[in-house]
């Protein structure tokens, strides 16, 4: 088994934007679909996980993103673990056409959780080690980002069925639509995202009031958080170009 992951996708029209390209979410569904098999595949999947009572969650996410396939364009995804850690590994991504063009890359840090607990649990670093590479992965490593809610007032949404993953909480990609649903159709007409980066840190329930907030703190940067009870469930940071 190569430690190299490669996934082929064809992007369909009823997954793309307004203005016929992909969008930051669907590429967050690509990668985690291309970490997933890739991990199942190599004994540390899932089902491996769910008889250990452990679970993967995913704790950081950067994607930069130099172009954005349009309408029936082949998408080439390569993923592979670039470092593993006692609780966290680090899994990195390259998204290209068909001919090798690049579009992008995506850089993740993943933790092991106990199921019934849920708290992180120490990850098995020799058998994850035997498939890291050394392969170029051009994307800054994600950071800390600044507090945004105590300086916005932020936009009230409430946790809903289509919200929930197989696990009864918030699905990680909802996360990013409602980010993203944030900023006016305007800028979208204007400009493109170059880079976008999410930081997990605790879980979003079914009925859960969460406030959303995004504060520009640079020209094109934007720090953005989903808070409940003023605490913050996840920070993002978001920069157009």
């Amino acid at each position: 088994m190569t430690k190299l992951g490669k996934f082929h996708f064809v992007t369909e029209s009823y997954l793309l934007d307004f203005r016929g390209r992909t969008t930051i979410p669907m590429i967050g569904n690509y990668l985690l679909h291309a970490a997933s098999v890739h991990a199942d595949s190599r004994g540390f999947g899932y089902s491996d996980m769910n008889e250990r009572h452990t679970a993967w969650v995913l704790s950081r996410l950067a994607i930069e993103m130099n172009e954005f396939p349009a309408m029936s364009e082949e998408v080439v995804l390569y993923t592979w673990v670039e470092d593993v850690g006692r609780l966290f590994t680090n899994r990195c991504f390259e998204l290209t056409n068909k001919e090798g063009k690049n579009f992008g890359y995506a850089r993740s840090v993943w933790a092991a959780i106990d199921m019934e607990t849920r708290r992180p649990t120490p990850l098995d670093v020799e058998g994850l080690s035997g498939y890291k590479m050394d392969r170029p992965c051009p994307v800054e490593k994600p950071g800390k980002i600044a507090p945004v809610e105590n300086r916005t007032e932020g936009e009230i949404y409430r946790v809903k069925y289509s919200d929930l993953d197989v696990n009864g909480h918030l699905n990680s990609i909802k996360y990013m639509e409602h980010l993203l649903d944030l900023f006016d159709i305007e800028l979208y007409r204007e400009k493109e995202i170059r880079r976008f980066e999410i930081a997990y840190q605790s879980e979003g329930k079914y009925g859960m009031d969460l406030t959303l907030h995004a504060e520009e703190v640079s020209s094109g940067k934007y720090d953005m958080a989903i808070c409940h009870e003023g605490k913050a469930i996840c920070r993002a940071a978001v920069t157009w170009k």
